[in-house]
């Protein structure tokens, strides 16, 4: 599937503007700085004044961490996902929300695959984390418990992540693309929680409302130590049940 970017319509891009402006002016001083600073890094190839080129996304990314964009036509089966992180392949739509639906969408559009989460992957030790969690997905694929268990990390962390930088701030693209969901996962009516491995695996998750529940990180490192010392422990259990 390509990008047929000669689709797109002036009312698209006028909806993007819109997302773009808007949330990057709500995530300041909210969102990591990290996820601040590669958003300004990539203002050449992406910015509120175009729609979102993958091609040229792609070519700029071929200088930094080497992520390529993948389109999809929607959400994909699981081992497919898997096997694209694995080979720095992320996943995005091509289709834009309407302006009538700004502020939710039952399945991720571009805004949220893009804005929401490519920018972290020009971060050095966040895209190392997304590239092995994608390995150990494919490691892991015909174990179907394993398989849940990869998809809460993934939601509580890549999706719906903080992480303490002096003050709790965003790193997860559902909240970096949220415009109410940015402002109500720092506010005071949610449940934030350390950072614990085991916790996350079995915590189940909802996929229809806001979060009540965060998983706050300490640092990025502790993420990606996090999947190193997951794919240690599952290869010693299934050697031994060998």
């Amino acid at each position: 599937m390509q990008q047929r970017y000669e689709k797109y319509t002036e009312e698209d891009l006028k909806i993007w503007n819109l997302l773009f402006r808007r949330q990057e002016e709500n995530l300041q001083n909210k969102a990591s700085q990290s996820y601040l600073d590669a958003l300004e890094q990539m203002k050449p190839v992406l910015n509120a004044y175009e729609i979102p080129n993958f091609d040229k996304i792609n070519k700029w990314f071929q200088k930094e961490t080497g992520w390529q964009i993948e389109c999809v036509p929607g959400l994909i089966p699981v081992e497919d996902f898997f096997e694209l992180l694995a080979k720095k392949r992320f996943c995005s739509s091509t289709w834009l929300r309407s302006m009538e639906n700004l502020d939710y969408l039952e399945e991720p559009d571009m805004f949220h695959d893009i804005f929401g989460h490519v920018p972290l992957l020009c971060n050095p030790i966040f895209s190392d984390f997304m590239e092995a969690f994608g390995k150990l997905g494919v490691a892991m694929k015909d174990d179907a418990e394993r398989v849940i268990q990869l998809q809460r990390l993934y939601w509580f962390t890549i999706e719906f992540g903080l992480i303490n930088e002096v003050s709790t701030k965003i790193y997860g693209a559902g909240i970096a693309s949220s415009f109410g969901e940015t402002n109500l996962s720092l506010g005071k009516t949610v449940e934030v929680a350390p950072f614990d491995l085991k916790i996350i695996l079995n915590q189940s998750f909802e996929t229809d409302h806001v979060q009540n529940l965060y998983f706050q990180i300490d640092s990025y490192e502790q993420l990606f130590e996090a999947i190193v010392s997951l794919e240690k422990e599952w290869k010693e259990i299934k050697l031994v049940s060998n």
